[in-house]
């Protein structure tokens, strides 16, 4: 009996034990998370979003078509005689399909272009462009140079070379961004 004793000694507490911890877990699933701190400011300002205008394209009306000419009858052919010739029949005319109306559609307007060639934009680029030569003629030993240097100086060359020729093609902004990447990379050759 002694033994029986000790068993529900063990038992009851840790039924207790045991559900004492299903009840806390239970009861933790019902807790919401909340954030630590307090966002700081106030909240976001949400942009107005821009308006949207609708180009509404005026289309001219076709005139109303024309009704189809009256079907002309024509006689049946004559029967040709029994006679055996080898000559071709003559070709039997078909009637030309009746015309189809013309519709005027209204001349479509090219977008207005703006000219991006400016002096100032032609002057930045002649500077950029003489400073990258400059530099890498007279500054970078491409002897000296590593492998990725040389890449570099030759990528450096490429990029003047085409913005020369955009230069003479008068795309001055094509030649300033050219110019520019040219100069980047002859610098960089001097560190």
């Amino acid at each position: 009996m002694q033994k029986d004793g000790w068993m529900r000694l063990v038992k009851v507490p840790a039924f207790c034990i045991l559900h004492f911890a299903l009840l806390m877990s239970l009861a933790a699933c019902g807790t919401r998370a909340r954030a630590a701190t307090v966002p700081d400011g106030p909240p976001l300002a949400v942009p107005v979003p821009p308006r949207h205008e609708v180009a509404i394209e005026q289309v001219a009306e076709a005139a109303p078509p024309e009704p189809p000419p009256a079907a002309e009858e024509t006689p049946p052919a004559p029967k040709p005689a029994p006679a055996v010739t080898n000559k071709p029949a003559p070709p039997r005319e078909t009637p030309a399909p009746p015309p189809q109306p013309v519709t005027q559609t209204p001349p479509v307007e090219a977008p207005a272009v703006r000219a991006t060639t400016s002096a100032n934009d032609e002057k930045r680029a002649r500077e950029l462009l003489g400073r990258a030569t400059d530099l890498l003629n007279n500054k970078v030993d491409y002897k000296r140079l590593s492998n990725d240097g040389r890449t570099q100086y030759d990528d450096a060359k490429r990029f003047a070379d085409q913005a020369q020729q955009a230069i003479k093609e008068r795309n001055f902004a094509y030649a300033l961004t050219l110019a520019d990447k040219a100069a980047t990379l002859a610098a960089e050759l001097l560190r």
